[in-house]
């Protein structure tokens, strides 16, 4: 079954619900900073969102420097933003 990519208006509405994410790449991801107070956390936080993100087999692209972590969300065979990036975003920011 092929996974749906969301449309503009589903888009807003969704990330309605994510106030701390923000759209990207002309609203074909997603993305947030997360800010730890040292590298341990920082690390422990990404290790925690690829456990989540191996049940899911829907993994974020990310990026970290020391405290900080960058990740994106986009769903590559929707050729842009589905329901599962914005069920991961929830999930991630469960975490916290």
């Amino acid at each position: 079954m092929a996974i749906a990519e969301l449309t503009e208006t589903e888009r807003g509405a969704a990330l309605r619900d994510l106030p701390d994410w923000s759209l990207a790449r002309e609203g074909k991801a997603i993305e947030r900073t997360f800010t730890f107070a040292d590298f341990s956390e920082a690390f422990g936080f990404m290790t925690r969102v690829a456990l989540l993100a191996d049940k899911a087999d829907h993994h974020p692209e990310w990026f970290n420097v020391y405290n900080r972590v960058e990740i994106t969300l986009t769903t590559h065979d929707a050729g842009g933003l589905s329901t599962r990036d914005f069920a991961m975003a929830k999930a991630i920011d469960a975490l916290l």
